[in-house]
């Protein structure tokens, strides 16, 4: 008995100077009747989204055509004052590619206090009003007067936000967007996104209230549709040129542009191939 007595002892010693209690607390967050048991409901296991890994100067410092490309897929994230994330996919951007471009802003490398910004580092905000009313983004890129306009966007998350801008920035009541409506289009994005005048020459890489985070699946060449621009009027060549770029078969597209999309059907392109 005395043996016994002591092997018991020793039992409940060990179990008491166990080296692994943080994992038993943990595990003990999970097992709660009826709650998910994986490690991603536990409040332990949540990253802040903030430190994600957000793009960086070398992510915007490229050329324009080569920038407006590389965003398809990216995330724009923006903070509102009252701590809500709205995500958006980029679907649909468009390349300004400064001096030469007739249907730039910075057409004969001219700049002004409107369009500084498209004069300035890469990865400025160069935010933009039209008819008096609606704002429209772009960022720089490389290339003086360079800058690329984000068209599209795929939302991701807070649509229930994006709704309540969309709505407060249309003086008529209307009947509730759906998803594919909110950010399908340069100006719907900016209102979804609460962007104005007031984001001017800000810098994505630094800003607390709007930056950018890598996208997860990066498009193939195959799946991304160069195509003419829109709404740019009377520019010549310039009005011909594919300097547009979507993802092909997405919903969330402003414009699709179904002759091109059928000609690279006819190549072979087909998408995620």
């Amino acid at each position: 008995m005395p043996r016994k007595r002591k092997l018991l002892s020793q039992l409940s010693a060990l179990q008491n100077t166990s080296s692994f209690p943080q994992i038993n607390a943990v595990e003990q967050l999970n097992t709660t009747p009826g709650a998910d048991p994986s490690p991603k409901s536990s409040k332990y296991f949540m990253i802040e989204k903030k430190n994600s890994p957000q793009l960086r100067e070398d992510f915007f410092n490229q050329p324009c055509v080569s920038l407006a490309k590389s965003f398809l897929g990216q995330i724009l994230v923006r903070k509102l004052p009252d701590g809500r994330e709205l995500w958006g996919r980029i679907v649909e951007t468009e390349a300004y590619l400064g001096g030469e471009d007739e249907a730039s802003h910075s057409k004969g490398g001219k700049q002004t206090e409107r369009n500084a910004a498209m004069f300035m580092k890469p990865g400025t905000l160069y935010v933009y009003q039209i008819y008096g009313i609606y704002f429209c983004m772009n960022v720089s890129s490389q290339g003086q007067g360079a800058a690329v306009l984000l068209r599209s966007l795929e939302p991701l998350q807070g649509l229930d936000a994006m709704r309540e801008l969309r709505r407060a920035s249309r003086k008529a009541p209307s009947r509730l967007l759906k998803d594919w409506q909110l950010c399908n289009g340069p100006s719907k994005l900016c209102q979804a996104f609460g962007i104005d005048k007031a984001f001017d020459q800000r810098d994505l890489t630094q800003d607390d209230a709007i930056w950018m985070v890598p996208g997860q699946d990066p498009p193939g060449e195959q799946d991304v549709v160069a195509t003419t621009r829109i709404g740019i009027g009377n520019r010549g060549e310039w009005a011909q040129k594919p300097l547009r770029f979507y993802l092909r078969g997405n919903r969330f597209v402003s414009v699709v542009d179904k002759k091109t999309e059928r000609e690279m059907a006819a190549r072979g392109h087909s998408p995620g191939s």
